[in-house]
């Protein structure tokens, strides 16, 4: 089991689950970075108490790229080993953390960080993506945010060596409705990755989307009787049209996911 000396970062709870990542999994696999790689290496970061993330992440990388490697690093030394009897073709398990130790210096194509920075101080971001970015390979991608424990609310940042790309949030759409105590988008505020968790107040700019967001929402909510699908598209174009930089197409915005580019949404003082 490979080793260093020094992992950078805490500990985390260590929550973990079935099937909670198939979001941003999902979302990794249609990325280009991933795509395009000759030999992709996707790192899985403070994949928790067990293996289960890790190896769902390969399952389903491995339908686009058959021979996409994944790397399951966890500061954590009784998390390891008790990982590493998981291991199989593909898919191997580390000590680490934010330096993200791989074999002979190799960068990863896709590093995913899902509910790391979640218990650290908003201060920490900053350094721990530069961190974990230096370690990617030319025009790889850092994934970094946040999902409940059902994963059914989830959002994240892509972030590259130049800085944040875009924040996507995704929604499981079945659990959003049109009656007054139904849950809407902003429910997502509870889950939003550490960097904008405590900046959707009055004033910051992701707050105004997320506003916005609520009120395409309940606009088009007529639309309701033909399935949440069609009503978020509608949100989304909704939202475009009023001059946000929202990206994809109805084929990722029918799935209950939403791009928008970072400037859009950046905290207010934020430097890269």
């Amino acid at each position: 089991m490979p080793t260093v000396s020094s992992p950078i970062g805490s500990i985390t709870r260590g929550t973990t689950g079935t099937n909670r990542l198939r979001r941003v999994d999902r979302y990794i696999a249609q990325l280009p970075a991933l795509r395009q790689a000759a030999s992709p290496l996707v790192v899985d970061l403070g994949y928790g108490a067990s293996a289960t993330t890790s190896l769902e992440l390969h399952q389903r990388l491995a339908r686009v790229r058959p021979s996409v490697e994944v790397v399951g690093i966890e500061i954590d030394p009784a998390r390891v080993r008790l990982a590493a009897a998981s291991a199989r073709e593909g898919v191997s398990f580390r000590l680490g953390g934010f330096e993200v130790p791989l074999d002979g210096g190799r960068g990863a194509t896709v590093i995913r960080a899902l509910n790391v920075l979640r218990q650290y101080d908003e201060s920490a971001v900053l350094d721990a993506w530069k961190l974990m970015v230096s370690r990617l390979d030319p025009g790889g991608i850092l994934v970094e945010g946040t999902c409940n424990e059902v994963g059914r609310v989830a959002s994240w940042v892509d972030v590259s060596a130049d800085g944040p790309l875009c924040l996507t949030i995704s929604l499981r759409l079945a659990d959003l409705g049109s009656a007054p105590d139904a849950s809407k988008p902003s429910i997502v505020a509870e889950r939003l990755p550490k960097v904008l968790i405590h900046r959707n107040v009055p004033g910051e700019r992701v707050n105004a989307f997320l506003e916005d967001l609520d009120r395409h929402w309940q606009m088009n909510s007529p639309l309701s009787v033909y399935g949440g699908s069609q009503r978020w598209i509608a949100t989304a174009e909704g939202l475009r049209a009023d001059g946000w930089p929202v990206s994809g197409t109805r084929s990722r915005w029918r799935l209950g996911e939403l791009t928008i580019a970072w400037p859009a949404v950046a905290p207010k003082g934020f430097h890269w």
